[in-house]
């Protein structure tokens, strides 16, 4: 019988975690001094920690800029390689103190601030009283910036809108979103319940720019039935969006969930696009290498369950079976 051997390892890893967690931390925060700040640690000690991984790694693993850190090629190339060595470390530290029964650890979502808004608020209430041992980190940012988290797996749970009636693999239909035209309070045009999608000929928007699924769905359209759109203003800001639409008189499109309460105040208007609708389904995807698996699938569970509620008040509306 052949003896046992241990595990080779050429570079040890686990030696310290703390500088692979420092690791992680700057580069997800871009800066030594916000990564002191999250990992309630000081400046020069990451540093130090930073300094001994690249002597380890034999390699540099951040470019520093003027206005921070960036990774480098290899720390770029490593960078999902630590997230999971670490997700496995902390599951490890659960099992070995008997947790894992009840989920627990950070899970990191990554979406688009039209869809944040909804969800959010109410999913923190309602982790923090079934499942009190799960944390959130929300990051918000364009479908681009959103794909690229999921790629990467900066984020474990991404919620992103598409278009058109197919999914990547490996997403989750939640809603089905229609497109509104949105105008300021008394305005006439967004005083009907619908409005065609030919009366936005020429009208003064405030529209994201190119690249934007959004907008690539309207231009796509406009082109169809010849009609022109013209935006005054491009910006990607939600809040800029709203506030523009209501001060300046403007117009602009979006779901009727990203003005739900200003519409639901008065302070806005929201009429429905149709012939041809404009609609966009809410998907959602998680990472090939997940966090903590148990906390990244109670919080999916806990999204399904909002966005269905909130299907049945009218802010969207559900997935029909195939």
């Amino acid at each position: 019988m052949q003896p046992a051997k241990a595990t080779k390892l050429q570079l040890d890893l686990t030696s310290d975690l703390q500088k692979w967690r420092a690791f992680l931390a700057i580069a997800e925060l871009g800066s030594l001094t916000r990564a002191a700040l999250f990992l309630d640690s000081n400046q020069s000690l990451l540093s130090r920690h930073l300094n001994a991984l690249e002597r380890e790694c034999n390699a540099r693993l951040f470019n520093r800029t003027g206005r921070g850190v960036a990774l480098s090629d290899v720390g770029q190339r490593i960078f999902p390689h630590v997230k999971a060595l670490l997700a496995d470390a902390e599951q490890l530290e659960l099992e070995i103190r008997g947790e894992a029964r009840e989920p627990m650890g950070r899970v990191t979502i990554g979406s688009l601030p039209s869809i944040t808004n909804p969800i959010v608020g109410r999913l923190f209430k309602q982790l923090r009283a079934r499942h009190p041992g799960v944390q959130l980190k929300i990051l918000e940012g364009s479908s681009g910036q959103v794909e690229e988290w999921l790629a990467d797996e900066r984020v474990d749970i991404a919620i992103l809108y598409r278009y058109g009636n197919s999914l990547p693999q490996q997403e989750q239909a939640l809603a089905t979103v229609d497109s509104y035209l949105i105008g300021a309070a008394g305005d006439r045009l967004t005083a009907a319940a619908e409005v065609p999608f030919s009366a936005l000929h020429e009208l003064p928007f405030i529209l994201p720019g190119a690249p934007n699924g959004l907008r690539t769905a309207l231009d796509g359209i406009a082109r169809q039935e010849r009609i022109t759109l013209a935006p005054a203003i491009e910006a990607d800001s939600l809040p800029l969006m709203r506030s523009t639409v209501a001060e300046a008189r403007l117009y602009t499109v979006l779901p009727i969930h990203a003005v739900w309460a200003e519409v639901q105040d008065g302070r806005l208007q929201a009429a429905k696009i149709v012939s041809p609708g404009v609609q966009r389904i809410v998907s959602m995807a998680l990472a090939r290498t997940k966090g903590p698996a148990k906390a990244v699938s109670t919080v999916a569970a806990e999204i399904v369950d909002i966005v269905n509620d909130n299907a049945r008040s009218g802010m969207w509306r559900p997935i029909e079976p195939a």
